[in-house]
C-alpha cells in the first residue's frame, strides 16, 4: 500500500506593521495561523509547516534590540506548548519556526518539530546567517545553528528542516538526505529581486540531488515601516524528480496542499543511484577550504 502523506504549507502576510507592540503582533499572527491550521486539518493535512518566524514581521530589515523581546524558549515557551496541544488534538505533525532564546542574550532562528501525538521531537537551528544585503541584517539577531542537520522520525515519515538562506548551500541539503530525510521543509522570508529566479531552481535541485520531497514556504506582502520589497509567496511542494506538485500564488494568503507519495523516493533512487555513486573520499576540499 502506497505511503501517501498530505502536506500543507501556510503563507501569510503580517497583520500589523512593525511599529505595533510585539505582544499585539504575536497574538494576532498566532490567531491567524491557528485558523489556517484548523483549515488544514479539515482538508486532511497530516504534516504542516509555517513560515519563517511565523508570529511576526521580518524584523531583520532593521537592527533594533526591541525584537529580542519576541524570543521564546523551546520547548517550554507558550507558543511551542500551544502547538504541541494543537498537534495532539488534530493528529498533525507541525513544523514550527520561531525566534528562540537559549541563554540570556543568545538567540537562534529555529524550527521546532512536533509529532502528531503532541510530543516535541527536537529542533533545527538555522546554520547560514546572512548579513550582506540592505534589509537582511540577521547576524544582529541570530547566532549560527549548532545542532547539526537532524532528521526527525514522525508519524508521517522522516522530516528535516532547512531555513531560508540555508537553501543557497547544497552541503546541508545533502547531509539531510544522508541522514534519511524524506520531506525537507524550508520556511523562508524572501523578497522580489536577486533571489526570486532562484526560488524555483535551487530547492527542486536539492530534491533531485538528494531524492526527497521539498516544501518551500514564503510569506506575502510588503511589510511596513521598512518596505524592503514584496515578499512574493509562491510556496510549493516538489517531488524527488524536482517536479512541482502544488504552487501558491504570488500575492495571496493561502494554504498550499499536496499529496506526497513517499514510496516514490525509493523508485527514484533505484533509477538514479546518486547515493551509490557518491565519492566522499574525493570531497576533502569541501571542508578544507
Amino acid at each position: 500500500m502506497a505511503r501517501i502523506v498530505r502536506g500543507g504549507l501556510i503563507q501569510t502576510a503580517v497583520t500589523h506593521d512593525g511599529n505595533e507592540s510585539i505582544p499585539v503582533i504575536k497574538k494576532a499572527m498566532i490567531e491567524k495561523h491557528m485558523a489556517l491550521i484548523e483549515e488544514a486539518a479539515r482538508k486532511g493535512v497530516r504534516v504542516i509547516c509555517l513560515q519563517e518566524i511565523f508570529y511576526g514581521p521580518y524584523f531583520c530589515a532593521e537592527q533594533h534590540t526591541r525584537w529580542y523581546e519576541s524570543t521564546e524558549r523551546i520547548p517550554d515557551g507558550p507558543t511551542t506548548q500551544l502547538m504541541c496541544e494543537t498537534a495532539k488534538r488534530l493528529g498533525m505533525v507541525i513544523v514550527l519556526p520561531i525566534y528562540e532564546v537559549d541563554l540570556p542574550g543568545v538567540y537562534y532562528n529555529t524550527a521546532a518539530v512536533i509529532d502528531a501525538d503532541g510530543r516535541y521531537l527536537g529542533k533545527y537551528r538555522k546554520h547560514h546567517i546572512p548579513h550582506c544585503h540592505p534589509g537582511f541584517w540577521e547576524k544582529f539577531y541570530f547566532k549560527p545553528g549548532n545542532l547539526g542537520y537532524p532528521v526527525f522520525e514522525t508519524a508521517v515519515g522522516k522530516v528535516g528542516v532547512y531555513i531560508c538562506y540555508d537553501r543557497h548551500f547544497p552541503e546541508g541539503a545533502r547531509v539531510l538526505g544522508l541522514n534519511g530525510a524524506e520531506i525537507v521543509f524550508n520556511p523562508s522570508a524572501t523578497v522580489a529581486g536577486l533571489s526570486e529566479y532562484l526560488w524555483k531552481l535551487e530547492q527542486p535541485a536539492h530534491a533531485v540531488a538528494n531524492q526527497y520531497y521539498v516544501g518551500a514556504i514564503n510569506r506575502v506582502g510588503v511589510e511596513k515601516p521598512w518596505s524592503i520589497g514584496e515578499f512574493y509567496g509562491q510556496s510549493y511542494f516538489c517531488d524527488p524528480r524536482g517536479q512541482f506538485l502544488a504552487v501558491g500564488s504570488r500575492d495571496r494568503e493561502e494554504l498550499v496542499v499536496a499529496d506526497l507519495d513517499l514510496d516514490k523516493i525509493l523508485e527514484v533512487r533505484n533509477t538514479w543511484q546518486f547515493f551509490r555513486d557518491r565519492r566522499p573520499e574525493s570531497y576533502g576540499k569541501l571542508t578544507e577550504l
